[in-house]
């Protein structure tokens, strides 16, 4: 989607972090952006840092997880400004506490939020996309934890994880209809998600505690990540390219390389049956057909 002057953009967690560089950087290249946001506060700020655009920025009080609000979401941008064409599914909460010790709510939450936001953001708009055939672009918002886990923050990891795989195989799916389809995968960026908790709902309250000590010091470590309006015009830059995947932060190529190293060296070299080396050559085959017609989309 090389061509975005004009094109209508539907950014969910829009109003703070990479969700508001991102904003600010379709704006810039002449887009108009529907912000959608749970936070009326932040909701407000990013409405006046982007007053300039004027009429083309739009914002919207929205949870992910509420598939009926998400819906009325998206007819109000569809009343707006027409079609969307990129949907950027960014809302992402986090929670640092011990995964072994979580609680149901905590899994809920995190999980609804993470994976099932960008679910939800799936099933709303690619049916739009798809019946308007005007092409258009999904940008789902993962995370270096979707391919480097740790202890810190297992539930989150768990949905990057998610969202990655489901972004991978949507590509395949979306190909034929000329929709490019992109997993953003961030390291440390200067935005608030520390302060997830503030929109954690009432009845997903019972948790697990976090470290206070490493809580603390979030928002100091937190500052010192990439600007979001970085991340915005990379994130820009990689939908125009048609990129599957994302980066934006240079510091992870060695243990990237490390990660893939050990998991080629972890595979046995034994011979595999010949009905199963079948089985995996249609597959293999059905991969290339649907590549062929992501790369025809692209050239339209």
């Amino acid at each position: 989607m090389q061509e975005v002057e004009g094109k209508v953009a539907f950014i969910t967690g829009g109003a703070g972090g990479v969700g508001l560089g991102m904003a600010t950087a379709f704006v810039g290249a002449g887009m108009s952006v529907v912000i959608a946001d749970i936070h009326d506060g932040r909701l407000s700020k990013a409405s006046a840092q982007l007053a300039p655009a004027g009429d083309r920025v739009h914002t919207i009080k929205v949870d992910v997880t509420d598939r009926a609000a998400l819906a009325r979401a998206a007819d109000e941008a569809e009343r707006r400004f027409g079609r969307v064409h990129v949907v950027c599914n960014n809302a992402g909460v986090n929670l640092f506490n011990d995964m072994a010790a979580a609680t149901y709510e905590d899994w809920d939450w995190v999980m609804g939020v993470n994976l099932g936001g960008v679910i939800n953001g799936v099933v709303t708009f690619v049916p739009r996309i798809k019946a308007h055939g005007e092409g258009g672009h999904i940008v789902n918002t993962a995370s270096m934890a979707s391919f480097i886990s740790g202890p810190g923050a297992g539930i989150y990891t768990a949905a990057k994880f998610g969202v990655r795989g489901l972004s991978e195989a949507l590509r395949w799916s979306l190909a034929p209809h000329g929709i490019g389809v992109s997993v953003y995968c961030p390291g440390l960026v200067d935005s608030s998600i520390y302060l997830s908790d503030e929109v954690r709902p009432a009845h997903l309250a019972h948790t697990t505690p976090a470290d206070p000590q490493f809580m603390s010091r979030l928002p100091e470590i937190q500052s010192q990540g990439m600007s979001p309006l970085e991340v915005g015009e990379k994130v820009l830059r990689g939908i125009r390219a048609g990129d599957s995947y994302i980066f934006s932060h240079p510091e992870f190529a060695d243990e990237l390389g490390e990660i893939f190293d050990e998991v080629l060296a972890s595979l046995p070299r034994e011979e595999a049956p010949a009905a199963r080396l079948r089985f995996e050559d249609g597959r293999r085959s059905a991969k290339a057909t649907a590549r062929s017609a992501w790369s025809e989309g692209v050239q339209r």
